[in-house]
């Protein structure tokens, strides 16, 4: 298992390495408060806020751990939102998927639903992966939801997990798909996809 900057290409989406060439379609997309509520980071309001974003990830990125997209719409070439594969673990074959966030008005949609068959097919299908996690403020139930809806299964809740910008002591509900369950996972992304 080895993560390298790679573009991952949908009907809907293409997700490619995040670069700072993404920050002023990023930052126009970033502007609803709704999209950082649960985030653990402030909302940027500046350009430079968003470069200040995507700085940070490019650095976790140059650690090995990390590995930020962007999302880019197919229709219009703009970028829409990001997320990254995180606490990367080739000897366990595991990953994560974070850091998932889309513009309002992609909410709920093909997009969102295709970011995530693309990087659960890349993880599973050419890394190998045996295990993918995702994670989300227990508070956050539309995220919940979200995550159930492709299939995952929820582990459990680490509690006081993450302190946030605004001090509050997050817990974070952990869930996870296993390469077994990949299959039925897949089939079922696939008929959502398909349905939309």
């Amino acid at each position: 298992m080895q993560i390298e900057p790679v573009i991952l290409q949908g009907k809907h989406v293409r997700l490619e390495p995040l670069a700072e060439s993404h920050a002023a379609d990023l930052l126009v997309a970033a502007q609803s408060e709704d999209i950082w509520r649960y985030m653990p980071t402030h909302p940027p309001k500046t350009l430079e806020d968003m470069q200040v974003i995507i700085s940070n990830a490019l650095k976790l990125r140059a650690t090995g751990t990390q590995m930020p997209f962007a999302i880019i719409d197919q229709a219009s070439q703009k970028a829409i939102g990001s997320s990254r594969y995180l606490d990367i673990q080739p000897l366990n074959k595991g990953i994560e998927i974070g850091w998932t966030w889309l513009g309002q008005d992609y909410w709920r949609s093909v997009r969102n639903t295709e970011c995530k068959y693309l990087l659960l097919s890349y993880a599973f299908e050419q890394q190998g992966a045996i295990r993918v996690q995702l994670k989300t403020d227990r508070r956050n139930q539309r995220s919940q939801l979200a995550i159930e809806r492709i299939g995952a299964v929820k582990e459990g809740i680490l509690r006081q997990h993450m302190i946030m910008p605004d001090g509050y002591l997050r817990d974070s509900v952990y869930y996870s798909i296993l390469d077994g369950e990949w299959p039925g996972v897949k089939k079922r992304l696939e008929a959502i996809l398909n349905k939309e």
